[in-house]
């Protein structure tokens, strides 16, 4: 049911030959478990995609200069092979791969509570709900400081053309993905709504309980008003994707959505009219820049960026549609939703469930595309369809122990394993499918 007591219902979905073997609800808790063990073992700390930056290589070069750190950058992501450790880049916890990690113990949890005594080697329900508290509390004492609310990004540097971000420099997508984890103990917990109406004085390193977590990710709503510069035009709004002193000229479309999918998630905790309606406006710029093939481009305008309509980032998108009826009821995107996941699934998926990388290439077939096919399809429904891009990814991309691979090439794998990437967004992945699997047995009751 959503907030406003409507039933979700799945989106329809054209069928496709060449269905794939159904991967059993066992199957995906083993590999969750798995998943989540290999992680936990290396307290979460590993790799990430963009992180050449943080090569002690570089920082020994006596020069600072842009294209320099580009080409290091660039070049170490990628490489056919991991260089990371000959270059000498250091091994982080990433922010949000922190917070998917904390939502997949929860849903590891949950999957626990149903099937009684682990095996030794695994968590039981409660072992689960600690560490997702435990990475809850991560997140706050690792929160970026110094901004109007609660935000996070890359524990790393990063260099773009246009300017240097240093390390914690917050973005919507970070801390919209957070905020879901901190709202997620309340959810699993069942505590009230009871949040405060100001955070003025609000002592954020002091949250240790599910409502406490919460309490921080109301927070949140200053540094998406004030640091991104949310701004109206007409019957419409955008953000910026990072923090920034002035609104920026290119709009990145799915950081707006998930910066609307934030507004939503707490109205969904604490309604209140005007995280709606600024929702809405910002929903109301994403429909707008669907492309008449039902894509959206990575920027707008599209040519501000090499990416065109790639596939993990337009899964974001159809999410925060998705969420914007789950909370409201209200049916006013689904004729961009059904076209948007028709492009979705004829284009950028094979009928196998292997990802394509956009629109018009199918290679790289990458980890974080396929994890996010399963997310968005569980949300939408279609757990047969995410079951078969689950079904690819094992066959294609696990590499056992818990451990995924990277990506596929035309003629070769990238075998290595990049925490965030390629752990968390499988572990998160997992754990929606489950979810999902859940919720459509208990419907059958």
């Amino acid at each position: 049911m959503t907030a406003s007591g409507a039933a979700t219902r799945p989106l329809e979905t054209p069928e496709r030959d060449g269905e794939g073997r159904r991967v059993t609800d066992d199957e995906a808790a083993r590999a969750l478990e798995a998943t989540l063990a290999y992680a936990r073992e290396r307290e979460y700390t590993g790799w990430d995609y963009f992180d050449g930056m943080s090569s002690r290589f570089r920082r020994w070069l006596p020069v600072e200069n842009k294209w320099l750190n580009i080409a290091v950058q660039e070049g170490i992501k990628r490489f056919p092979v991991n260089v990371r450790r000959p270059m000498l880049v250091e091994q982080r916890q990433s922010f949000k791969g922190t917070a998917l990690f904390v939502m997949a113990n929860r849903a590891a949890a949950e999957r626990a509570a149903d099937e009684g005594a682990p095996e030794s080697n695994r968590l039981d329900a409660e072992g689960y709900r600690r560490e997702a508290d435990r990475l809850s509390a991560w997140l706050v004492e690792n929160r970026s400081r110094g901004y109007a609310g609660f935000c996070g990004g890359h524990q790393h540097a990063t260099q773009g053309l246009d300017e240097r971000l240093p390390a914690r420099h917050p973005g919507i997508v970070s801390t919209g993905y957070a905020v879901r984890a901190l709202l997620s103990g309340s959810e699993a917990s069942g505590e009230g709504t009871r949040v405060p109406d100001r955070f003025d004085g609000l002592d954020l390193d002091a949250a240790g309980s599910a409502e406490g977590f919460a309490a921080v990710a109301e927070s949140a709503l200053p540094f998406v008003f004030e640091d991104l510069n949310y701004r109206e035009t007409g019957e419409t709004a955008r953000i910026d994707y990072h923090a920034s002193a002035e609104p920026g000229e290119t709009t990145v479309i799915n950081a707006n959505a998930i910066g609307a999918r934030l507004l939503l998630d707490l109205h969904a905790r604490r309604p209140r009219p005007e995280l709606r309606e600024r929702a809405e406006r910002i929903l109301d710029y994403v429909a707008e820049r669907q492309a008449p093939i039902g894509g959206w481009y990575y920027t707008d305008p599209p040519s501000a960026s090499h990416l065109s309509m790639d596939n993990h980032h337009n899964g974001f998108v159809l999410e925060s549609l998705l969420r914007y009826r789950e909370v409201t009821g209200s049916t006013r995107y689904d004729e961009t939703l059904e076209r948007g996941l028709r492009f979705y699934r004829e284009t950028l998926f094979e009928p196998s469930g292997a990802p394509n990388w956009d629109e018009t290439s199918a290679y790289p077939k990458d980890v974080h595309a396929a994890a996010e096919g399963i997310v968005l399809f569980s949300a939408a429904g279609d757990t047969a369809f995410a079951s078969r891009i689950l079904d690819w990814t094992l066959s294609e991309l696990y590499a056992g122990d818990g451990r995924f691979r990277y990506q596929k090439r035309r003629f070769y794998t990238k075998r290595f394993t990049l925490m965030r990437w390629c752990q968390a967004w499988m572990a998160f992945a997992l754990g929606e499918y489950l979810r999902a699997r859940r919720r459509e047995e208990s419907s059958k009751d």
